[in-house]
């Protein structure tokens, strides 16, 4: 393994712990959430704001900002970190690709040599999410009822399926069914619990003291999503959503709140702050295909990065594929492994060893960092070696990423 001064290399990453909808994050403020992370990064490397070159910020639904009309969020949230106002940034949305994809701009913007560190991730509060009156500007609204309606039912996009009953047609092409998706959700859930309590969480988490209307103020420092009393005679109990044949709530991701933030620079600014670099940023690549076929998406993504980074399948120690649905890194692997059943159980067992987003939670536009963090950490406890993420969202829209340890 050959380093490079000009290797783009991770020196600092943490998050907040992913709280459930209309759970302890509910009335932290949108740029307070995105802030809470950002500032935590820069006090555990000792770094001063003014190192920060930019800031590339994954926002999904400005809605839930008190500005809902081109809030900016990712200066409004620099800025409430104590990064100085000269910072540059960026917010964009590519739905759940969102966060990973901070972390390809960063690294690219460092690459062209425009910068030498940047922060990168995202977050998202479905919990601040408002009601929406439409079309009341211009018709001379004087008297009677006011429809509102929510942008979160039902999830998707207006103009096509909502994202379930497409995951759920996807799931059923490739034969995957509802006991299938319920098992690989139940297994999210045992893989977190265990996770946790052997501490790997640790690292990256950030314990948050949230203030309660009576008593002392409550430290939050798993993630709420997480049900240790899941079992598969429950989430067999559950009824399907949207009218599919197995999507349901158990095996789907909540919606949730949360912020993480990276942080990248080359690894000859590193050296010369002092700081130790905690993997390297080996590839990265951006797909889209058919806006119906979101599960396959990772699969795709995650062939496209190994061939970039000229890495075969057998060469990488973990892998996490987020959990949109259970049937996405079900459907995903299979496409990994193509046609051999014996590579598919080796590549399944070596995914999302730690749980993924039906138990960690998706606040969607921070997923994508959580998931190099996580395997960031999981590379070094094991001594080094290669990790691949993947993540849908947006229609179908797919990013992978290898980093390496070591």
């Amino acid at each position: 393994m050959n380093n490079s001064q000009n290797d783009v290399v991770i020196v600092g990453a943490v998050r907040t712990p992913f709280g459930k909808y209309g759970g302890a994050l509910k009335d932290i403020d949108y740029y307070d959430l995105g802030a809470i992370p950002m500032r935590e990064l820069l006090k555990r490397v000792k770094l001063s704001p003014e190192v920060v070159g930019e800031v590339f910020w994954g926002v999904g639904d400005t809605s839930a900002c008190k500005d809902p009309y081109t809030p900016v969020a990712a200066r409004q949230s620099l800025i409430k970190a104590g990064l100085p106002h000269e910072t540059p940034s960026i917010s964009f949305d590519m739905a759940c690709v969102s966060a990973m994809h901070a972390v390809k701009l960063a690294a690219m913007t460092i690459k062209l040599g425009e910068i030498d560190s940047a922060i990168a991730g995202g977050a998202t509060s479905f919990s601040q999410e408002p009601l929406i009156a439409r079309g009341l500007r211009f018709q001379g609204f004087r008297l009677g009822d006011v429809k509102l309606e929510d942008p979160l039912f039902a999830l998707g996009y207006k103009d096509y399926n909502p994202v379930a009953v497409d995951s759920d047609n996807v799931a059923a092409e490739h034969g995957i069914g509802r006991q299938e998706q319920d098992e690989w959700a139940l297994r999210s859930h045992v893989n977190y619990g265990n996770a946790w309590k052997a501490g790997k969480f640790k690292d990256e988490i950030m314990p948050l003291s949230i203030p309660q209307e009576k008593g002392e103020p409550k430290i939050l420092d798993i993630d709420e999503q997480y049900r240790p009393d899941t079992t598969l005679e429950r989430l067999s109990r559950l009824k399907t959503v949207y009218g599919t044949k197995a999507i349901t709530a158990g095996n789907a991701p909540g919606m949730n709140d949360g912020a993480t933030a990276i942080l990248l620079m080359t690894r000859k600014k590193a050296e010369e702050l002092g700081l130790e670099p905690l993997a390297t940023v080996v590839a990265q690549v951006s797909i889209a295909i058919n806006a119906s076929r979101l599960p396959d998406g990772p699969g795709y993504a995650m062939q496209k990065v190994l061939k970039r980074a000229e890495l075969s399948i057998d060469d990488i120690s973990a892998i996490e594929i987020n959990e949109a649905f259970a049937c996405v890194p079900l459907v995903s692997t299979k496409i990994l492994a193509g046609d051999n059943r014996q590579k598919l159980k080796l590549i399944r067992d070596e995914t999302n060893i730690n749980g993924s987003a039906i138990a960690i939670g998706h606040p969607n536009t921070a997923s994508g960092a959580r998931i190099i963090m996580n395997l960031m950490y999981e590379l070094r406890r094991r001594g080094g070696g290669y990790a691949l993420g993947a993540i849908c969202g947006g229609l179908a829209q797919a990013d992978a990423t290898v980093i390496r340890v070591g």
